[in-house]
């Protein structure tokens, strides 16, 4: 217990901008139309493109022993694979709205 709080106490100022992070992050993504959600997603897939990418670079260079390391960077790889999937899954539905329809 003693070396969380020294841990807290170290990397408060971290904590700090993680949580105004949170809060940003939410009351951005409230106020955008629901007609932006899609074009955004595919923004989102490119930022989860360099997630994955950064994710594999931890991973590959993480120790053997180093299991925090690894089991965050796995849940970082699928977590982001699973984003980019559902976004372009999302975005194809997205632009079968817009072809024509079949004669």
């Amino acid at each position: 217990m003693e070396q969380i709080q020294s841990f807290l106490l170290q990397h408060i100022e971290l904590i700090y901008i993680v949580i105004l992070s949170i809060f940003l992050g939410v009351e951005v993504i409230s106020r955008v139309p629901s007609v932006l959600h899609t074009p955004l997603m595919s923004g989102a897939n490119a930022i989860h493109g360099v997630v994955i990418i950064g994710a594999i670079i931890v991973m590959g260079k993480a120790e053997q022993d180093n299991y925090t390391a690894l089991i965050l960077g796995f849940l970082a790889v699928t977590l982001g694979t699973l984003n980019v999937v559902g976004g372009f899954v999302v975005t194809d539905r997205m632009l079968e709205m817009f072809k024509g329809k079949k004669k």
